[in-house]
């Protein structure tokens, strides 16, 4: 009895879209088409002939013609996917294209910051592969991006996509073409190179590689058509609904000591939250010490450079008498070096003692300065 009334309900919508279907140029229809479309319509074609980065796509073997129409098939129905691709696009693609551009490399890599993140700038994979370009932390490292508990590179979008930019160009020196400085750049060099090895072939589209590798090429390739072209796949996206970039200007700074972000904002009379989702790559509450690039509000680079420079010619005196026995209290305007010159303990002897990993202190923190054996 459940499934006959179960039935009997579905009749009229199956009627109603055979109707729709039969009768699509109805009054119904709009900007978008028909209703009819909304529910019926057939597949997409693939395009004939395909490139990525100047190189052709070897759509004669039918082996690769069906591993393209895969990630095609799968991407271009995958419709609240594709429409924030498009719209984040607005507000990533004009510094990577710029970049790119600046570097003499193919316009096409911007659809590997696309396949790796769908442009999520603070995405973290399940291997720990973190930011827009999905880098592991030794990778960041080779190529020059800095990752500490204060701070992770990975996150600057602006640095991070200077590093894979230097990556990418290395990986096609080494292997030849950009299919395989691709490939590389997902399973990694010394992988590929040893495939390469075993196989006795260095041709992307003859090798075995681990499947998620070989799929990569071709999701790349497909968010290129789709991208390229999505009116072509039923994607119609008014100018205001695409995010505009961030609007921000980016300052070098020098810190002696660390700066509670909270005290730059009011500085800046803006609100933490502001600075923290500008920096997401600064970790903790702290701009940290030393030597960096932040991002501010625009507009507002010239007084936070004025406001440093009055801080650093007027660094806060350093407190004496906190020296408590065996520890020493930090004070305001404390640095590791500044406790060195007045305890007499080196700075190297401060960090083993309290097992720290960086310059990095805290107002109140207790040091120790002797060693718990004493003999």
């Amino acid at each position: 009895m459940f499934r006959f009334f179960s039935l009997f309900r579905f009749v009229p919508v199956l009627s109603l879209l055979i109707l729709l279907h039969l009768f699509g140029g109805s009054a119904a229809a709009s900007e978008t088409g028909s209703p009819s479309q909304w529910f019926i319509r057939g597949d997409y074609p693939l395009p004939v002939q395909v490139s990525l980065c100047g190189e052709r796509m070897p759509l004669e073997s039918r082996q690769v013609w069906e591993m393209l129409d895969r990630e095609f098939t799968i991407l271009v129905w995958d419709r609240a996917q594709v429409y924030m691709w498009l719209k984040r696009a607005g507000r990533y693609f004009p510094f990577i294209e710029k970049s790119l551009a600046e570097e003499g490399l193919p316009d096409d890599l911007k659809y590997l910051a696309v396949a790796e993140s769908a442009l999520i700038i603070d995405i973290r994979s399940k291997r720990s592969a973190l930011g827009i370009w999905q880098f592991m932390a030794a990778t960041a490292r080779q190529n020059g991006l800095r990752k500490s508990r204060n701070m992770d590179e990975r996150l600057s979008f602006e640095l991070s996509t200077r590093a894979a930019l230097k990556y990418l160009k290395r990986l096609k020196s080494i292997f030849g073409t950009w299919a395989m400085a691709l490939a590389a750049y997902n399973c990694g060099d010394a992988r590929l190179k040893n495939e390469i090895k075993e196989q006795q072939v260095s041709d992307f589209y003859r090798l075995r590689l681990p499947k998620e590798t070989e799929r990569f090429i071709y999701r790349i390739s497909v968010i290129k058509i789709i991208l390229e072209h999505p009116e072509r796949y039923g994607y119609r996206l008014p100018l205001d609904r695409i995010y505009e970039p961030i609007k921000a200007e980016r300052l070098k700074v020098n810190l002696p000591t660390p700066l509670h972000i909270t005290k730059i904002a009011k500085t800046l009379g803006t609100d933490y939250k502001v600075l923290k989702e500008l920096n997401p790559h600064i970790l903790g509450r702290y701009f940290p010490a030393g030597k960096y690039e932040i991002n501010v509000p625009y507009g507002h680079g010239a007084k936070l450079s004025s406001h440093l420079k009055k801080a650093v010619r007027t660094p806060p005196s350093f407190k004496t008498g906190q020296r408590q026995g065996d520890f020493y209290v930090v004070q305001p305007g404390d640095t590791l070096s500044q406790i060195a010159r007045h305890t007499g303990i080196p700075i190297d002897t401060i960090k083993r003692l309290n097992r720290l990993k960086t310059s990095w202190i805290r107002v109140g923190q207790k040091l120790r300065l002797t060693s718990l054996n004493k003999d």
